[in-house]
């Protein structure tokens, strides 16, 4: 089924939405659940997440592209799951504490840091937009996706060792092009 009669059913509120979305984008958001998590059974878990987010979404939120959408919900569910369940590693304790504070503390979110969150984000989009293709994915693939490095050294036939100097080389042009934009690192 196409991505416009998916979220169609998305928006008539019927269930064959979600086995669609599983047919079709299943094996994706699992691989990138997997990537980050590292866990099977926590990257299965994490994809029912993303259905269950994909249902409470839409309507009244319709994404352009369903693909790149689910990436981002999936991507963000892992990570979220990623920091919740080292957070429980380090200090279970101080993590209750916290969580018991939640509603006396004011919100770490200002106008400020959002509108430099959008700046950041619109610098990071132009920087992107001005690589190849390749070096372009291959960055994307690494830190959105989380593919290993080795995984990506295999399929671009280079050595780990070569592929992360590459890395290296891309990250230090991102920081140059954020520092002339004036974004403090």
């Amino acid at each position: 089924m196409e991505d416009a009669g998916i979220i169609t059913l998305y928006w008539e509120r019927d269930e064959r939405a979600i086995e669609e979305t599983r047919e079709k984008y299943g094996g994706y958001c699992y691989g990138i659940a997997m990537n980050l998590l590292h866990i099977p059974e926590d990257a299965e878990e994490t994809v029912s997440d993303t259905w269950h987010a994909a249902w409470n979404a839409m309507p009244p939120e319709r994404p352009s592209s369903l693909r790149a959408w689910l990436g981002r919900v999936v991507r963000n569910l892992s990570l979220s799951r990623w920091n919740r369940e080292h957070r429980k590693k380090r200090d279970p304790g101080i993590t209750e504490l916290l969580s018991e504070l939640e509603d006396c503390l004011p919100s770490s979110v200002t106008v400020e840091s959002a509108m430099e969150e959008k700046e950041l984000a619109a610098a990071v989009d132009a920087w992107l937009r001005q690589l190849s293709r390749e070096d372009r994915r291959l960055f994307l693939r690494r830190y959105w996706y989380g593919v290993p490095l080795q995984e990506l050294a295999k399929e671009r036939g280079l050595s780990p060792a070569r592929l992360a100097q590459k890395m290296l080389r891309l990250r230090r042009s991102l920081r140059a092009a954020l520092e002339k934009e004036g974004i403090s690192l």
